[in-house]
């Protein structure tokens, strides 16, 4: 975590978010409590901002600063509000493209799939509030810069997302392997969002089932899976010849 993007401190924490700063994650210490620390923690559940309790080596370890018991990462930054990005975008553009990631987990992966983004003239990226890779400094190094380009959206569910698209015309294409179809079957000529699942788990099944199309990629050697972010390339350039 950068220096930059990290503030420590509960009374520090507790003014940022009533400054409504970006705050990815805060880092709460296990077993801590008190009127500061339960001030901040009703805080944090009232903004729904993302956070984990974690036992006091880990804090030390995130700052050598006077924590007391709480580190906040700031995002660098500002999210997109999603029902304004989606309803502009489609009035503005013929075939919007967007992407959802369902709780990716790896910030490099994040950052390459930005950048990637980025190149084939991605509308719009929706991530869930919690349970995802933050935006750091391992994201935007890894993004070439292209997370200051393509508008990020945060969520607090996935499928709440799909059903706004859904609503508004945009076909919703997952991104599994449970299907027999095959990227190539797909048609991405009108308005798609393209749902890419986490490195383990891949994608929910009850966010897959909403979804109104199914594609894979074809594998012809003997492991199983690709990395997200290539996958993710692989689908996007798809998109982008079928629609050239």
């Amino acid at each position: 975590m950068e220096k930059s993007t990290q503030i420590f401190g509960l009374r520090a924490i507790i003014e940022a978010i009533s400054a409504n700063e970006t705050i990815d994650k805060v880092f709460l210490q296990k077993g801590l409590n008190g009127d500061l620390f339960n001030e901040l923690l009703t805080l944090v559940r009232q903004k729904g901002i993302n956070s984990s309790y974690v036992p006091i080596e880990k804090l030390n370890r995130l700052t050598k600063n006077n924590h007391q018991g709480a580190v906040a990462q700031i995002s660098p930054i500002a999210f997109h509000d999603f029902e304004t990005l989606i309803d502009t975008t489609i009035a503005n553009t013929t075939t919007p493209l967007f992407l959802l990631l369902d709780q990716l987990s790896d910030v490099r992966n994040f950052g390459a799939i930005i950048r990637t983004a980025e190149c084939t003239g991605v509308d719009g990226i929706i991530i869930q509030k919690k349970g995802g890779a933050p935006v750091n400094g391992d994201t935007i190094k890894t993004s070439a810069g292209a997370v200051f380009k393509v508008p990020i959206c945060k969520v607090d569910h996935i499928k709440d997302a799909m059903f706004h698209l859904q609503a508004s015309g945009v076909k919703v294409i997952a991104a599994t392997e449970k299907t027999n179809n095959t990227v190539y079957d797909v048609s991405f000529k009108e308005p798609c969002a393209i749902i890419m699942g986490s490195e383990g788990r891949g994608i929910n099944p009850s966010v897959l089932k909403l979804a109104d199309a199914k594609a894979k990629l074809p594998l012809l050697g003997t492991i199983e899976s690709l990395n997200v972010s290539v996958a993710c390339g692989a689908f996007l350039y798809e998109a982008v010849r079928q629609r050239l």
